[in-house]
């Protein structure tokens, strides 16, 4: 019974504005004789954009109306209407997620993304997706190794850790490519990051705008960025200008690095070969991709060829942002797709409460998400056990239904996401325990944390399961 869901990823970048469109395929792999396992089983890119220059109105703005024109005609060379659409993701990446109209861009972009996709930010976030797209997630896992993903681009350096194909750190810097502009012809800077002004000043350059750039000074700014890029990850001592430039958290270094790779639009400057021209693209990618080559990351790390570079997020984005529930599910079709929906997780000890005290913990969480005089819509997650009791299926039920009640009379769906594969008896009972038109979604295979956000797109495979993206916009350091 395979069943083929189409994948679109758009990354709008500082430098670069690219789509994708993926093949997910999902098939049964249980026997005929037990309970079906739809697992996805193959994910396939089927066509690359051509790689634009992110249109923009001002420094400070993206413009969003010619963002749209590149997508719907790429769209229509694809040969794909937005009504195809399954899932996906519409991610504004870099320097370009802090412009001040990247949410209407957003919603710009929306009808273009059939029904049920990602539109979402941040580092952390993009670091991993990149770093799925650039194969280190995988090969970690192959390999049993931890592996670093720099995915380098125009605006940021976004760095994610895998080890046996999870992520166990993320940190990003503003080190990239399109941080400082120039006139190709003249070399006068056209735009210097604020950041990268601070930098030049510690190390005793005065640079500003419109002043003429020298490849001499601009090498020496490149080159203390690299520095800053061994400093993160630990095989150089650290300096005040790491933490200039981080954004955010620092990685923890507790681990041992043993391979790095290279993605992003950078990563292409690091591998080139007799540069004849460092200013073909107006800007100090090509430099700083030549510092980083010379550097002690490759002088002293293994180094691993991504099997995307510019490419990385926009194929993360397309291809490894969806997942799938379980088989054994209970939801009220009606009420999907669902998207942004805010995690409220319980641990393993609150889980162990006695019922009593288990409900107005669950009611107390709640509280955390209260907007002014109101609630919103959140999703209880649990892990769940494993072989329950019938006994215990109705008094978890009742518990989460007390639990729960500060929110029961938004109109909206109750949502429950289980470790365990127990979602279908639950959801069912919780169904029979509440007014006839309360709707239900109770999916199961699913891990999210507290400050996660989950999508839930509507059913595949006859209903038996439902795709799933959750988005962890925080990745927190543990």
């Amino acid at each position: 019974m395979k069943e083929h869901i189409l994948s679109v990823g758009i990354d709008i970048g500082t430098s670069t504005t690219q789509l994708v469109f993926s093949r997910i395929t999902i098939d049964n792999t249980a026997s005929m004789a037990s309970v079906p396992r739809i697992k996805i089983i193959d994910k396939e890119v089927i066509y690359k954009s051509d790689i634009y220059f992110t249109p923009l109105t001002s420094p400070t703005s993206i413009n969003g109306k010619k963002v749209r024109k590149i997508m719907e005609n790429e769209y229509r060379k694809a040969n794909i209407s937005p009504k195809d659409v399954g899932t996906g993701a519409v991610i504004i990446t870099g320097e370009t997620a802090r412009k001040e109209n990247a949410e209407e861009v957003l919603n710009i972009l929306s009808g273009l993304a059939g029904d049920f996709v990602v539109a979402t930010a941040g580092p952390s976030l993009e670091g991993i997706i990149a770093g799925k797209g650039a194969n280190a997630a995988k090969i970690s896992k192959e390999k049993s190794c931890v592996i670093a993903n720099l995915d380098i681009g125009g605006g940021t350096t976004n760095i994610a850790i895998f080890k046996n194909g999870e992520v166990i750190d993320t940190a990003c810097l503003d080190i990239g490519g399109r941080l400082i502009k120039l006139d190709k012809e003249t070399l006068e800077s056209i735009y210097i990051a604020p950041k990268i002004e601070k930098l030049a000043e510690s190390m005793n350059l005065k640079i500003f705008e419109g002043e003429k750039m020298t490849l001499e000074n601009l090498r020496k700014i490149t080159s203390r960025m690299s520095k800053i890029l061994e400093e993160v990850i630990g095989i150089r001592a650290m300096t005040p200008q790491l933490q200039l430039m981080l954004t955010g958290n620092d990685l923890r270094r507790d681990y041992d690095i043993d391979y790095v790779s290279f993605s992003g639009g950078v990563a292409d400057c690091i591998y080139e070969k007799n540069v004849e021209n460092f200013f073909k693209y107006g800007d100090i990618g090509i430099i700083l991709g030549q510092s980083i080559k010379d550097s002690n990351i490759v002088k002293k790390k293994n180094i691993l060829k991504a099997a995307e570079t510019i490419r990385a997020t926009v194929v993360g984005a397309g291809s490894h942002t969806t997942d799938i529930s379980g088989s054994t599910i209970t939801i009220d079709e009606n009420v999907l797709p669902l998207k942004n929906i805010p995690i409220l997780k319980l641990d393993e000890e609150e889980e162990k409460l006695p019922l009593n005290q288990l409900k107005e913990r669950i009611a107390n969480k709640v509280n955390w998400f209260r907007l002014e005089n109101d609630k919103q819509q959140v999703a209880l997650a649990i892990k769940g056990v494993k072989n329950i009791s019938f006994d215990g299926v109705q008094e978890l039920s009742k518990c989460i239904i007390d639990g729960m009640k500060g929110i029961l009379h938004i109109k909206a769906p109750l949502i429950i996401i289980v470790e365990k594969d127990i979602a279908k008896v639950l959801g069912q009972t919780i169904k029979a325990y509440l007014p006839h038109n309360k709707d239900v979604v109770c999916i199961d295979s699913v891990t999210v944390e507290n400050g996660d956000y989950v999508d839930i797109g509507k059913s595949i495979a006859n209903g038996k399961v439902v795709p799933v993206v959750v988005k962890t916009l925080l990745f927190s350091h543990k």
